[in-house]
């Protein structure tokens, strides 16, 4: 039997209850008339449609398709998916510490944080996750899995494992877990070297620990490196202008409805020599900050021109623990300079050399290559193996024991479970350490030219 719902108060939750000025003209009889023949089509696919849907599921499209018209930032969010967007977005959440992702239907272990309760474990690199809690999980994105995996500090978890052909299960207990979009370094000629990949609430308290051990090195110039920073919050990026530009209007951000609010410095001096890298994937809340540091003329950009999104997302919480994101406002950087679509030009226009692995045969992600198999799979491992310094035969496709044993050992040096199998993380692994190979073989002309501009 079909489930029959009750729609008549639950489709009108589109409008959200709210009680406010629109910011635009709507013809409320026809709105009215259109509400009632939704009703209506969602009656119909019911009493025509073969399988059973709920009421959720039905909630749940409606939201996502209204919020799908307006722009490719506006996003409607489950009870479960908005709280791990505000985890997210505090820069720290709970859950058991995995860098995971879905690879040709499997959800796949990248890293095991550090210090966290899946490392503690004997969790791997590699590691296919099978169950969570006794739900199989085959088939889910790594966004999904991360849903069921994370929740409260000090909740059990239990973790099902597929290690290569061996099946284990973990008992672990989630706790807090930091994400660190952070890194630090000092340079030749004590230029420090700061790495920011995304804006959360805490991006600003770790690079002020990181300051410090500048300040005790008598760090005096940094490059911060933005390139592929997508950004996150317009506060953080506040905070972190703090840090480094003087006090002033750092950046404007006009509403639909006219208001504007005009965010500032206060730091009344600067402390450092800045040069800050970007490139194509820099947007957002990076372009606030580039923007900031541009047109007060206190620092030097350089890299390629940014993605140039300028425009800002609200989230708002709604009945029930559900959220929605969308696009409340634009935001124009120092003077009131237009970002959107057009992003930030950098002082120095330097481009680094592209990585090209052409050469390289794609895995196809639909083979698990073993021992005395023939495939393309095979030949493109063994082409990778070669230039990453294992001594294999020249590649011919053929899985030869020579080429097993030093999977194996490529396995070994990267964490993941050595049994010779080219499974999709072993895949995975090779091609991410290819690309890491060809990388550090390539000057950062980029890096190069912001640490000449700060001599």
């Amino acid at each position: 039997m079909k489930k029959r719902i009750s729609l008549s108060i639950a489709v009108l939750m589109i409008v959200f209850s709210f009680t406010s000025a629109w910011a635009f003209e709507i013809d409320e009889d026809k709105f009215s008339e259109d509400i009632e023949f939704l009703k209506k089509v969602i009656y119909f696919v019911l009493d025509k449609y073969q399988y059973e849907v709920s009421q959720e599921d039905i909630m749940n499209g409606l939201y996502d398709g209204f919020f799908s018209v307006l722009d490719d930032y506006s996003t409607y969010y489950t009870p479960k998916e908005y709280q791990a967007l505000l985890e997210d977005t505090a820069g720290e959440f709970s859950g058991i510490g995995v860098q995971i992702m879905d690879i040709s239907g499997q959800v796949v272990v990248v890293t095991p944080l550090s210090g966290s309760p899946a490392i503690e474990a004997g969790i791997k690199a590699g590691d296919i996750i099978k169950t969570v809690d006794g739900y199989d999980i085959t088939g889910a994105t790594s966004s999904q899995a991360s849903l069921l995996i994370r929740g409260e500090e000090g909740t059990p978890v239990k973790i099902g494992i597929l290690r290569g052909k061996e099946s284990l299960t973990f008992d672990l207990m989630r706790s807090a877990i930091v994400i660190n979009n952070v890194e630090a370094k000092i340079l030749e000629d004590n230029i420090g070297y700061l790495k920011v990949t995304g804006f959360s609430d805490n991006t600003a308290e770790l690079v002020e620990k990181e300051l410090q051990l500048f300040d005790e090195n008598n760090v005096e110039k940094i490059v911060i490196d933005m390139r592929n920073n997508g950004g996150g919050t317009l506060q953080s990026a506040v905070d972190l202008l703090n840090l480094f530009v003087t006090e002033g209007p750092v950046v404007y951000v006009e509403y639909a409805a006219g208001k504007e609010d005009i965010y500032e410095s206060k730091l009344k001096e600067q402390k450092y020599e800045i040069a800050i890298l970007i490139n194509e994937g820099s947007a957002s809340a990076t372009e606030i900050f580039a923007g900031a540091v541009k047109y007060k003329n206190e620092g030097i950009i350089v890299g390629t021109t940014s993605y140039g999104k300028g425009v800002v997302q609200s989230l708002y919480p709604l009945i029930g623990g559900i959220g929605v994101k969308f696009t409340t406002a634009e935001y124009f950087s120092v003077d009131r300079i237009p970002v959107h679509k057009i992003g930030i030009t950098p002082d120095i226009i330097v481009e680094n050399e592209k990585i090209d692995i052409s050469k390289y045969p794609k895995f196809s992600n639909e083979n698990k290559p073993e021992l005395g198999n023939v495939s393309l799979d095979v030949l493109a491992a063994e082409m990778i193996l070669i230039e990453l310094g294992y001594e294999i035969n020249q590649p011919d496709g053929v899985y030869d024991i020579l080429s097993f044993d030093h999977v194996r050992k490529f396995q070994e040096d990267n964490l993941l479970y050595p049994y010779g199998v080219i499974d999709f993380a072993t895949q995975d692994a090779l091609y991410n350490a290819l690309i890491k190979h060809i990388e550090s073989n390539l000057e950062d002309i980029q890096l190069k030219a912001a640490i000449d501009a700060l001599k």
